[in-house]
């Protein structure tokens, strides 16, 4: 499957030390909150963010395989709510592995971030199961219609980029509707109190806006279908991958194995992914066929990451969203193509998935 098939605010002086405990405290938890037992203090430790998204990701943290490949670490996962977030803590250095969608590792790959982290793994590419949905009565039946319009997306994520591509290819820009910077859930709730006229989202929030009798305007299946492809990404750090190139084999092995349970048993991959994401199994099926999962080989073909010494097209697809960021004024500039080739993580492949389950 080619990439090309789918290719102000005022501070506020905090005089009391409780207040200030509680904004720390909020903070903690904005960021994200931990999983798992007590790390062993003799071992060193392995911080990996992930996102309550349908993927192998969760599968892998479910069934427990990376903690079973490598018994010398602790293991510890901390959930967030976005890509945007996971770029904030990989810049505070308080992570090794992470999520994130396409769009938030271009802008994390430019300027002023340039984030020190390599793509490692396409964990999907977003298919039905990220979209644009307008409320009821709110008479919205095309994009063009948004003109004006009050419309939510989490800033910085792959529905962001895919909204103001949506927007753009109907002869609007950003300015031209009320855009609104809401997480998931936090847009579901807007969506209800109708302070919102449409949001662009993933799933599950997506499935919910849709049951709650949102139409449907567009998906990043489409947009992918004209160019504009979004996927979500394993990240891994560069100063880790350097230092422990062993965990990072380990770590895209369980991937790829989480991959292949999908495709070949996807009853089981349904019910752990359900036992992560707080779904029916049902549900969870379900949502597994809106997106687009690639095979091991895919993965390290020329389409997407590509061989050790010839880094994949994906590095394309990340100069292009950046491109567009630029264009959008979301990054001050875009770097060359061969910034985003070293952002790929190539090393062993295609050998590493030799022995994949």
């Amino acid at each position: 499957m080619s990439i090309h098939q789918y290719t102000t605010r005022r501070h506020t002086r905090i005089p009391r030390l409780a207040t200030l405990l509680a904004v720390l405290g909020a903070l903690v938890l904005a960021t994200g909150c931990s999983v798992g037992p007590s790390e062993d203090s003799s071992k060193p430790t392995i911080r990996i963010a992930y996102q309550n998204l349908v993927s192998g990701d969760l599968i892998v943290k479910n069934n427990r395989w990376l903690e079973d490949a490598l018994p010398d670490y602790n293991i510890k996962w901390t959930k967030f709510d976005s890509g945007a977030d996971v770029n904030t803590a990989f810049v505070a250095d308080e992570l090794d592995f992470g999520t994130a969608g396409s769009s938030p590792v271009a802008r994390g790959l430019s300027d002023p971030l340039r984030i020190p982290y390599q793509v490692a793994f396409p964990l999907t590419v977003l298919g039905d199961n990220e979209a644009l949905v307008a409320r009821e009565g709110t008479g919205i039946e095309t994009v063009a219609d948004l003109r004006g319009k009050r419309v939510a997306t989490a800033f910085a994520s792959t529905a962001h980029y895919s909204l103001l591509a949506a927007l753009s290819d109907a002869g609007l820009n950003a300015s031209s509707v009320n855009l609104v910077d809401l997480q998931p859930q936090a847009s579901l709730a807007a969506w209800q109190r109708g302070d919102v006229d449409a949001v662009y989202t993933w799933l599950p929030t997506l499935g919910e806006l849709r049951a709650d009798g949102g139409k449907q305007l567009i998906s990043s299946r489409q947009l992918a279908e004209r160019g504009q492809a979004t996927a979500d990404l394993g990240v891994v750090s560069t100063a880790f991958a350097e230092k422990n190139p062993e965990a990072v084999d380990a770590w895209r092995k369980a991937q790829a194995r989480a991959v292949n349970l999908i495709k070949s048993d996807p009853e089981s991959a349904a019910a752990a992914i359900a036992g992560q994401a707080g779904i029916s199994p049902e549900e969870a099926a379900d949502q597994l066929k809106q997106a687009i999962f690639l095979t091991p080989a895919e993965i390290a073909s020329p389409e997407w990451l590509g061989t050790e010494g010839s880094p994949g097209d994906l590095a394309g697809i990340l100069h292009s969203t950046a491109e567009f960021l630029k264009e959008q004024n979301q990054i001050p500039s875009v770097p060359s193509e061969q910034v985003f080739a070293g952002g790929l993580y190539t090393k062993g492949l295609p050998g590493v998935f030799d022995d994949v389950d």
